[in-house]
């Protein structure tokens, strides 16, 4: 009623509706509004207000309990908590946000403010970028204590999807490069470029702009192929690109909570990003971050998953193999099998030293791809007889000829696969093994290879063990046959037999010689 005064008297004094908008401080669709009622009007609609029931009574008690106990609350906040408690809730943003502030007036709880959060970011092309940041809060446990929880979060630059994970202590450089891997299968694939606040689990100094990494995310940092950008240290203007998701998560997600465990509360976190963190619109962009997302993750570099991820990637140098197929290290070069080097794509490897070995690793997996003993001379090639050869071709014919030796190509072909999946560095020794052992038992060789296929045994070794097995049994049964049917052979009859018989004149002979 007060505002409906004002905006008639203003109208008196020959205001126009623009005007009274900037005097007063309402839209011009409420200035026509008021100025069409006369008072009697103007007050039955008021009584209405009074007794009309809002969506949000039923939790009108909750709200308020919330307030009292938690004055700083946000209005969104309160919203997050709804929606977290009652699922099947369907109010709208503007909605809680009025029923919040006439709460707060009505039960004279006035609100907190908060300095508001400083961000300035570019527009970032999809699939280009993912900004990393570390943050820390104290929480209130169950049992009324207290307990210091650190957070790693990661957004993507495009969409502003975040992905974001706890622990209870502080973090190491292992736990980082872990944090990684979960944020690339979250997210479904890694970007071009990954930027940071500056932080020494991952850089060692600046060193007048050349970074200086840890040993163990430089290894990885070259493992995954990704660029890096390092905000300078004490900078703030060189943080510009960094969206300050920290200050999200820990007003609208930590505060004020109670902490139970780690387990529940990461899984509470992941819940609270898909309700809030990635779907209510960006105040920025004006869009949910998971449906741009949608679009964005079209775009992301798809990631294989590492094999060791216990001790990742402590080899420490990258090198790149030459067009020779060799790598050079204190100055002398290694070979590499034939083939290795390739004129499209990445020919970066790792290299670890093992005691006296240099140890050569795939950039991509961690898959060794060969080993020298090391040379403390110079100038020196150090050059395996095998890599003279491009075993690509090789472990082809050798796949091929493994393959003929069988009558089945539809079973032999795809074991022959597995066996040199499983030996690739020993694909000519795995074939010599193979070939004697169906050439020294050609009748059960089939028989071994489903045995083999059966149980998973992808080995020249196993099937040689399978085939000898198989050829001893075969061999005992036929012996035990052959024993059987001689034993149950039936007597000849006593007509069968020949008697030799000498003529009469012989015995006539006898009998007169007197003998």
């Amino acid at each position: 009623m007060t505002v409906y005064n004002e905006i008639h008297k203003l109208k008196q004094l020959g205001f126009n509706v623009s005007q009274i908008k900037r005097k007063v401080g309402v839209d011009r669709e409420t200035i026509r509004k008021y100025l069409s009622m006369d008072y009697e009007e103007m007050s039955e609609w008021t009584s209405s207000l009074q007794s009309r029931t809002k969506k949000l009574s039923n939790y009108e008690d909750v709200i308020l309990d919330w307030l009292t106990r938690h004055p700083d609350l946000s209005a969104a906040q309160i919203e997050d908590w709804l929606l977290e408690d009652y699922p099947s809730l369907t109010v709208g943003s503007s909605t809680i946000r009025l029923f919040v502030k006439d709460t707060r007036e009505r039960f004279a709880i006035p609100k907190v403010k908060q300095p508001r959060q400083y961000e300035a970011v570019p527009e970032v092309a999809m699939g280009e970028q993912i900004q990393v940041d570390w943050g820390e809060c104290e929480q209130e446990t169950v049992k009324n204590g207290k307990v210091k929880l650190r957070f790693i979060s990661f957004v993507l630059g495009h969409s502003r999807y975040k992905y974001v994970e706890w622990l209870d202590r502080p973090f190491t450089t292992k736990d980082t490069i872990r944090c990684h891997e979960q944020a690339f299968r979250y997210f479904g694939g890694m970007t071009k470029e990954i930027v940071y606040d500056q932080d020494n689990l991952i850089a060692v100094s600046e060193n007048a702009g050349d970074l200086l990494l840890t040993r163990e995310f430089e290894a990885y940092k070259q493992a995954r192929g990704f660029q890096l950008y390092l905000c300078r240290a004490a900078d703030p203007e060189s943080k510009g690109k960094i969206e300050r998701v920290v200050g999200y998560v820990k007003g609208n997600f930590a505060k004020n909570r109670v902490y139970d465990d780690l387990d529940d509360w990461n899984q509470r976190c992941r819940k609270w990003l898909d309700r809030t963190g990635n779907h209510k619109v960006h105040g920025t962009t004006k869009k949910r971050p998971d449906s741009v997302f949608l679009l964005e993750k079209a775009h992301l570099k798809p990631v294989s998953p590492f094999k060791h991820m216990d001790n990742p990637f402590d080899a420490s140098i990258a090198v790149k193999v030459g067009k020779d197929n060799t790598i050079r290290y204190k100055g002398n070069r290694y070979s590499v099998p034939l083939g290795t080097y390739k004129s499209v794509g990445s020919n970066q490897v790792l290299l670890k030293i093992s005691k006296k070995e240099l140890i050569i690793l795939s950039e991509l997996n961690g898959e060794e791809i060969d080993r020298h003993d090391l040379s403390f001379e110079k100038g020196k090639l150090i050059k395996k007889t095998n890599h003279g050869r491009d075993r690509s071709k090789t472990i082809k014919k050798y796949k091929e000829a493994m393959i003929a030796l069988f009558e089945d190509d539809s079973s032999a072909t795809p074991y022959i696969e597995k066996v040199i999946e499983t030996h690739k560095r020993y694909a000519r020794d795995q074939f010599i093994v193979l070939e004697k052992a169906v050439k020294s038992f050609p009748d059960v060789s089939e028989a071994a290879l489903q045995k083999c296929i059966d149980e998973r045994l992808w080995s020249a070794n196993d099937f040689r063990d399978v085939s000898k097995f198989l050829a001893v049994e075969s061999q005992d049964t036929l012996t035990e046959e052959t024993s059987k049917t001689q034993s149950i052979q039936p007597m000849p009859s006593v007509s069968s037999f020949s008697v030799s018989t000498r003529p009469l004149s012989e015995y006539t002979k006898l009998i007169g010689d007197g003998r």
